[in-house]
């Protein structure tokens, strides 16, 4: 049976099992948007911009594992999706953006609203294509989606030209997608694992990395009893928390530029250091050379470009660290490091206060975020990008995988309001959390009109400190004070809540958080809750741009109580 082009895009989308596509319509992709009410398993939302559109894609494969799609028109509609692209491609989300451009005898020839989509998103994507007939989307689609989600998930770029959407043809779905040159590896060589298993059972002072890909490759059981038998610690990369229950023995925290201080010291001082899914980039280990270069290194991942790029790796496993980890688990011996363990403990418990929470009056974030985390264990948190983030990161205790949703290698400012929507469809019935900066909430804050019309009741808990608050703690702190640029002039924030009919509450005080906190997850709807924080905080531990972990800066000991 023939079907229209558009037909068959939604035909494809249900037999990829997507269930939500996050959209913006335009001309060229009108035929795709006539043909949406007769396929009403493929939900679709309206965004207020495209790049709304692509973060809310981002935070729904992010909470959830699974496709995340977004949709958009041809040329600024398809260039707005391109900070969201390169963000789902700096942390490896399988996601799926679909753009329509102008019809097949207008390519190249400078129409109205044309793009060159295709050759813009290039290098930041994991694959992309051009469809130029209707006999080819159902295929293309398969062989998108298959790409989008195995090996090191990313994303893929579907451009279709709009009389493509109409052309017809028969619709056929392949019974499986083979890729001729791409076969993502699965288990890790034995010689390899029998090698990373000598090194393991010798080392006296070793160390976990666990990183986006334990989360991204469902390996969290494996991590933890392959941590447990061979009682080595954890650290993880920010997207890595939550691949081990924050609360569990051998968990220590984030490593890196704001990682804790026992952390970054006991990466600097292991002899053996195995990282698992995480990329060796320089937010987690500072310098790279000076990345404790006598340890060594052994490196499960399941891309080969990753191995040897920043640090060299004593033993490379390529593989699927689900897979890679019961081999590991198997080839090791039962194990303790109690010495090593006692070190760490007593590293934390003399600088506990690098990373304390401020004893004063005013209110803190990193107070507020701590009762939020306590308040409610199980909700999902998606955060921006600054100050906030680092302070979620370090005193919110993740305890499962998908639970942190945050932009990690791009740092997209603005990722919080459309990405915690995006996490709220992944998770309907569950509660959302989404910790906001002043500066990143303006950002993308059109898409509260998008959360009303999807009925999604996120609670947004913005830290309203009146700045910009990373770049002025780095003009402070490396700049001799000279702000420029940094102080912003809010909106209120209670007022721009009501003209969206969403509930709001404001607080100022310490003793208001917890009824706040209660108040809004009370609430049926969205709600936004302007915490009026300290202006002037500073996050630390800090390695300074450019410095080894083991340079970390503390906070200065006067300003600050000793950790719980």
């Amino acid at each position: 049976m023939k079907m229209s082009g558009a037909d068959i895009v939604l035909e494809s989308l249900k037999r990829l099992g997507v269930d939500v596509v996050f959209g913006y319509p335009g001309g060229v992709v009108l035929p795709l948007y006539d043909r949406l009410p007769a396929h009403p398993e493929v939900r679709h939302i309206l965004v207020r911009h495209e790049q709304g559109g692509g973060h809310m894609a981002e935070g729904y494969a992010k909470a959830s594992g699974r496709l995340g799609v977004a949709l958009a028109t041809s040329g600024p509609g398809a260039t707005n999706l391109v900070t969201a692209i390169q963000d789902a491609m700096m942390d490896s989300l399988p996601t799926l953006f679909i753009t329509g451009n102008v019809a097949r005898n207008l390519l190249g020839k400078d129409g109205f609203q044309e793009a060159d989509i295709t050759g813009i998103t290039m290098p930041a994507v994991k694959h992309n294509y051009l469809v130029m007939r209707a006999e080819d989307i159902a295929y293309t689609f398969a062989e998108g989606a298959y790409i989008a989600t195995t090996g090191r998930p990313g994303p893929v770029h579907i451009d279709i030209p709009k009389d493509v959407f109409i052309d017809e043809a028969e619709f056929v779905w392949p019974e499986k997608v083979s890729i001729r040159g791409y076969k993502p590896a699965t288990t890790g060589h034995p010689g390899q694992v029998k090698k990373a298993a000598e090194i393991i059972d010798a080392a006296e002072r070793p160390i976990i990395i666990g990183g986006h890909g334990v989360v991204l490759g469902n390996a969290h059981e494996e991590l933890r009893r392959f941590a447990e038998k061979t009682g080595i610690p954890v650290l993880n990369t920010l997207l890595g928390l939550g691949s081990i229950p924050r609360d569990h023995v051998l968990s220590y925290g984030m490593l890196g530029m704001h990682g804790s201080y026992e952390a970054n010291h006991a990466a600097s001082n292991a002899d053996v250091i195995i990282g698992i899914g995480n990329r060796m980039d320089d937010r987690a280990l500072g310098r790279f050379a000076d990345f404790n270069p006598t340890a060594k290194l052994i490196h499960i991942d399941v891309d080969p470009a990753e191995h040897n790029k920043n640090v060299t790796a004593h033993v490379p496993i390529v593989g699927d660290v689900k897979l890679v980890l019961p081999q590991l688990i198997e080839a090791v011996r039962q194990n303790s490091h109690v010495d090593w363990l006692h070190w760490i403990d007593d590293l934390r418990q003399a600088h506990g206060h690098s990373m304390a929470i401020p004893s004063g009056p005013e209110l803190s974030v990193q107070y507020i975020v701590r009762r939020i985390s306590e308040m409610s264990p199980d909700a999902t948190v998606v955060t921006g990008v600054g100050q906030h983030q680092m302070w979620a990161a370090q005193h919110m205790k993740f305890t499962r995988p998908h639970q942190l949703v945050t932009s990690g290698g791009l740092g997209t400012m603005g990722f919080e309001v459309p990405a915690a929507l995006g996490a709220q469809v992944a998770r309907p019935g569950e509660t959302v959390w989404a910790i906001c900066g002043d500066g990143g909430f303006q950002m993308t804050l059109q898409e509260l009109a998008t959360m009303v019309d999807a009925r999604t009741p996120v609670k947004m808990a913005i830290m309203n400190n009146g700045y910009l608050g990373m770049v002025r703690q780095w003009q402070e702190l490396f700049y001799q004070d000279n702000y420029v640029s940094v102080a912003m002039t809010q909106p209120d924030f209670l007022k721009l809540a009501d003209a969206y009919g969403i509930h709001a509450i404001r607080v100022t005080e310490k003793e208001q958080v917890d009824e706040a906190i209660r108040e809004a997850e009370g609430h049926a709807g969205p709600v936004i809750v302007d915490f009026q924080v300290q202006a002037e905080g500073n996050v630390w531990p800090m390695v300074p741009a450019g410095a080894a972990l083991k340079e970390t800066v503390e906070a200065p000991r006067d300003a600050s109580e000793v950790r719980s």
